[in-house]
């Protein structure tokens, strides 16, 4: 049986690892993911709560679903999507990234399964989900077509995929490089490299060929005055999220 083709890229993975105990500091360096994390969350239980008929007002309104947030990191995602029901596997191809997400688990009382390991081992293994999370990774792999289509493979049909990502173009590059890790030094320099930006058609491009159906896609926008991060249905300038399913 030839193995999975890997598209985990060495370099970005050790950039994280790096950074890895500082995931649960919400003024360390994922400071612009503590501060983004809301409007994430809201987008990810709209999405799930209209696929899968669910009312996020009653308690533990996923109970039934099988989810994976792949690139979990530290769980930021993983444990609120646990506290909601869904049974949650989170994957990371950073090592150091599982025992502090593990850790934090533990401490807030949240069974959640955490692996090494990458979406295409997961798929090698017969792993099937009913959500996977794809948030801020597409970025910071080497292949990402490869990628997609493991991600694709860990659906279950009729599966809800929900991937973000950053754009392409000069406003990206002066907003999540310069001003996030130049000026306001929120990453570490190199984080990101713009030449790995994708935009929303080639994502969406991506997703197709990957064997998804792109359904939604929308912007998460930063309001420097309010402090905030808002959902725009039309700004996808920078960071933008999308959703797409698994043809059951």
């Amino acid at each position: 049986m030839q193995a999975p083709q890997n598209s985990v890229d060495p370099a970005e993975v050790a950039k994280f690892e790096a950074m890895a105990a500082e995931w649960w500091d919400p003024a360390g360096k994922f400071k612009p993911l503590h501060m983004l994390n809301p409007c994430r969350l809201d987008y990810i239980t709209t999405q799930i709560a209209g696929e899968f008929d669910r009312d996020v007002t009653e308690n533990r309104p996923f109970a039934g679903l099988r989810l994976l947030d792949i690139g979990c990191g530290g769980g930021l995602l993983a444990e609120p999507m646990a506290r909601l029901g869904a049974k949650v596997v989170g994957a990371d191809a950073a090592a150091g990234n599982i025992p502090v997400a593990r850790v934090h688990a533990a401490q807030s009382g949240l069974d959640i399964d955490y692996r090494h390991t990458t979406a295409e081992a997961l798929a090698a293994d017969g792993e099937r989900f009913d959500v996977v999370l794809n948030m801020e990774v597409v970025e910071h792999v080497a292949d990402p077509l490869a990628y997609l289509t493991a991600c694709q493979t860990l659906l279950k049909p009729g599966g809800l995929h929900i991937c973000s990502t950053i754009n392409r173009n000069a406003k990206s590059y002066m907003m999540a490089i310069i001003g996030a890790e130049v000026v306001m030094r929120w990453l570490p320099k190199g984080t990101h490299e713009w030449s790995k930006f994708i935009t929303p058609d080639e994502l969406f491009d991506l997703l197709g060929r990957a064997g998804l159906t792109p359904v939604d896609r929308k912007g998460f926008v930063f309001n420097p005055v309010a402090w905030s991060w808002s959902l725009s249905p039309r700004d996808l300038s920078v960071n933008y999220v999308t959703a797409s399913t698994k043809p059951a």
